[in-house]
């Protein structure tokens, strides 16, 4: 996969932040050398984020983020603050953009103060300065003085920015950890009504990724026929990885002496809290009748007659606990500030969104005490085999009950 194909949640989000005309457009346009974004004397131009993706060396692939102006004014420029404010939940290194002839203001300091609280890395700017004034950079080492009109200290920038910037994730790889060289997995992928045309889903894709980056093979087969691949070898797989909605079927061919997880499970572990949303599920079973449940995702898509989110996942909780629930859906960027009023909530894989959105969104459910969990989990639980699922991850199953 080259830079180019590096899908948008793999990239390292970074985000331009300052107040109208500070340069935050100017900025993202000598970084790339490209007129990416519009540029105007006019305050307010960039009334929304504006999302970039593309290679930046010596950074790699990276989403570049511009911010509308945090000192934006009236009802509508609040709420272009409010979306500003948003972008920090999904940016991974900070960029704090000061205007050279203004000086540092109240709202440069507030935004400052916002990034370090979430614990992101921060790069502070003096834009502008070509154009004399007496402002002072802001003490700290992560600072620069740059000219976007005559490339003064850009490429300096894109060397500091690398240098700021954490590679990869926090958490765990993908499966590395868990695969060899030479192992053989079987990987459960049912083409069904709610499958995509012509191609795999992120998740998917990834995992076959990641097995040839440690030159072990995948068997990819659907659902029906998994118990003929299985028989038709003559050692057992390392494991067998299915899509969540096959849960039932697949764990009831795998012999119990093969490892068996789901992409949604490995995608728990990948990117959010695997322990957390483990508990998370074990508040499915007590759920009274009329709670009300979140079903989240991450993504954008059209919705199938049999979508797993809005048909699916509300019959099998409904099966699995003889209650009825009240439903809440949401997708994309679409994820509620407040939750205090479910009882759970589900979420996707999150294959679509970055690591820090993930566990932005899984803080924000903890700190309002409000258990979370995922699709494979969630799936895993109500099928009675969550247990045998989380084999891959004896520490983990070690937290469920016997």
């Amino acid at each position: 996969m080259s830079m180019n194909d590096t899908p948008s949640s793999e990239r390292l989000h970074i985000g331009i932040f300052g107040r109208r005309n500070a340069g935050k457009s100017s900025l993202i346009n000598a970084l790339t050398g490209q007129d990416l974004a519009i540029v105007s004397p006019q305050k307010g131009t960039t009334t929304d984020p504006v999302y970039k993706a593309m290679e930046l060396l010596p950074l790699g692939p990276v989403v570049l983020i511009d911010t509308p102006g945090l000192d934006d004014e009236g009802e509508l420029g609040q709420q272009r603050v409010r979306k500003a404010h948003q972008v920090l939940n999904k940016t991974d290194l900070a960029v704090l953009v000061i205007d050279s002839t203004q000086g540092v203001t109240a709202e440069d300091e507030n935004i400052r103060e916002r990034i370090l609280a979430k614990g992101i890395p921060l790069v502070t700017v003096l834009n502008r300065s070509d154009c004399g004034g007496n402002a002072q950079l802001p003490a700290g080492p992560a600072v620069l003085a740059v000219s976007c009109r005559n490339g003064t200290n850009i490429q300096e920038l894109k060397e500091l920015l690398a240098r700021q910037s954490k590679s990869g994730h926090t958490g765990p790889r993908l499966l590395p950890d868990m695969v060899q060289a030479g192992d053989l997995l079987i990987l459960v992928v049912p083409v069904d009504s709610s499958a995509p045309k012509g191609r795999l889903i992120l998740p998917q894709q990834q995992v076959i990724r990641a097995l040839l980056d440690i030159h072990a093979a995948a068997l990819v087969v659907q659902d029906t026929e998994l118990k003929t691949a299985l028989a038709m070898l003559s050692s057992p797989p390392r494991m067998v990885i299915t899509d969540s909605q096959a849960f039932a079927r697949v764990a009831a061919d795998t012999p119990q002496e093969v490892l068996m997880t789901s992409f949604s499970i490995l995608f728990a572990r990948y990117k959010g809290d695997l322990p957390i949303t483990v508990q998370g599920a074990g508040a499915i079973s007590s759920l009274p009748n009329g709670a009300r449940v979140l079903i989240s995702e991450g993504c954008t898509h059209h919705r199938q007659c049999a979508d797993i989110g809005t048909v699916k996942l509300p019959h099998w909780l409904e099966q699995y606990t003889g209650r009825k629930f009240e439903y809440t859906f949401s997708s994309g960027t679409d994820f509620p500030d407040e939750l205090t009023g479910f009882d759970l909530i589900i979420h996707c894989g999150g294959c679509m969104l970055n690591e820090r959105e993930v566990k932005y969104r899984m803080q924000c459910a903890r700190d309002q005490g409000v258990p979370m969990t995922n699709y494979g989990i969630a799936i895993a639980q109500m099928h009675g085999i969550l247990k045998r699922s989380l084999q891959p991850f004896p520490d983990i199953a070690k937290l469920l009950p016997p």
